[in-house]
């Protein structure tokens, strides 16, 4: 293919960062809070900063449940949006409701029940650091921020509506509060600032509790305030239906997203479960060095949301070339914005584990990990954005192939072998991993090439 054709005009980058650049923005706040967030808890110490990291394994496996949930129904809102179909859209957003409060029940009741087993799968005898103290600060963390869990879903089933219909600002003014609340009453309650109880992980619990009201009260009001805009939502709780047909499309379409998501999320857990059998400064390492990748992968991870709102819209008005020729362009430029962030990434290695009030060993660990992940970058770019593209088209069962079930048939597999049959260090434990992981870039570019992708869906 000539370069030509990877590189658009004036008109598609506009158009492109219109809805990209709000998403960075506002993921680029929630990880930064997110970093400042981690420092505030590491300063309390490895094992509490350890403590917490363990817990948001399973808050991230939950946040992406709640994803890959309302994806399903989102991609039948973008293919309605390019009709100018409203009412189809709002029994999308009534479809997204119902299904967050409900995985929200389930996410409760896993937590409640099995939070210390959960714990202690990252606990290892005979390795540096209090484990006790460590089990009892992931314990005190996850009974406070399970308040948060239900206002963070319907948040998202707000926001990813608003995104899909074009409406890209105020899902980040929300996020960019959400995070400002969060850091501000993280320095209130961790430390006990201006006269406020000193509550440590509780406080920065609590905090994110706090947060995730804020981000829902804004979407909420702004929605239900600005019906002109968002014409959907207008009678969208006189009752809670939604057409059968419909109901079995989004769950033929939604229960592989949410296998996919949750399997997905599951697989990175498991291989971080792996990490920390090299010891509790591994963890901590991790977590230093998670942040940062979260923060920098922030560019890719919004173009690719912009190709399953760009591509989706084009899709559903019927305009199946212009979006195979859209596709390749947004791909080259996920993999210009990978290699970007990978020069960042690298640059910054030495300096953020320094930010963190621990020891020399976990620094040292950290710097590595940032190093390797800022590696993978590119290759982790164009392996997201095969896989928005090929859902786009509602292709779930072969992006469900594409991502869950080759890390679990594939990834999981070589890291537990070399974790558990080998005394290789992580020095050589998490480069394999990566590798094998990002492989999975082939298939996808293999898929994503042959258009089966590039149809429009036939929705009621």
């Amino acid at each position: 293919m000539k370069l030509k054709g990877l590189i658009g005009d004036k008109a598609f980058y506009k158009r492109t960062l219109k809805i990209a650049i709000p998403i960075i923005i506002q993921n680029a706040v929630t990880n930064l809070v997110n970093l400042l967030d981690n420092l505030m808890v590491g300063a309390l110490g490895t094992e509490l900063m350890s403590g917490v990291a363990i817990v948001n394994q399973f808050i991230f496996v939950f946040n992406l449940a709640v994803f890959g949930a309302i994806s399903a129904a989102g991609i039948f809102t973008a293919q309605y949006n390019g009709r100018d179909d409203n009412t189809g859209v709002r029994y999308t957003v009534r479809a997204k409701l119902i299904i967050c409060t409900l995985i929200t029940l389930v996410g409760v009741a896993v937590f409640l029940t099995m939070g210390d087993r959960l714990i202690l799968g990252f606990l290892h005898d005979g390795t540096e650091g209090d484990l006790e103290l460590t089990l009892e600060s992931g314990r005190e963390y996850l009974s406070y921020i399970l308040i948060g869990l239900f206002p963070y879903a319907i948040s998202q089933a707000y926001a990813s509506t608003l995104r899909e219909t074009g409406e890209t600002f105020v899902p980040m003014v929300s996020s960019v509060v959400s995070v400002a609340t969060n850091f501000v009453f993280n320095g209130l309650l961790i430390f006990g600032l201006f006269g406020f109880p000193a509550l440590g992980v509780v406080g920065a619990a609590i905090a994110t509790s706090i947060s995730r009201f804020a981000e829902l009260s804004i979407l909420v009001i702004w929605t239900h305030k600005n019906k002109q805009k968002c014409p959907f939502i207008t009678g969208v709780f006189k009752s809670l239906y939604i057409p059968r047909e419909l109901v079995r499309q989004i769950a033929a379409k939604g229960m592989p997203i949410l296998l996919n998501e949750c399997l997905w999320s599951l697989s990175i857990t498991m291989r971080n479960q792996c990490y920390s059998t090299r010891g509790l400064e591994v963890v901590a390492a991790i977590n230093i060095a998670i942040t940062l990748q979260n923060l920098l992968s922030v560019a890719y991870m919004a173009l690719s949301n912009s190709i399953g709102i760009i591509i989706g819209n084009l899709l559903g008005a019927g305009r199946i070339e212009e979006a195979k020729d859209t596709d390749r362009k947004l791909l080259a430029f996920s993999v210009f914005a990978g290699f970007c962030m990978m020069g960042i990434q690298i640059a910054l290695s030495p300096v953020v584990p320094l930010l963190y009030k621990t020891t020399d060993a976990v620094r040292e660990t950290a710097t590595y990990l940032i190093i390797c992940w800022g590696i993978s970058m590119p290759f982790a770019a164009l392996a997201t954005a095969s896989y928005y593209t090929i859902r786009s088209g509602g292709r779930v069962f072969i992006t469900m192939l594409f991502d869950s079930f080759y890390a679990w048939t594939v990834v999981i597999p070589i890291v537990a072998a070399v974790t558990y049959f080998t005394d290789l260090s992580i020095y050589y434990l998490f480069p394999i991993s990566l590798i094998a992981d990002n492989l999975k870039l082939l298939p996808g570019l293999m898929l994503v090439g042959k258009g089966v992708w590039a149809k429009q869906l036939k929705i009621e």
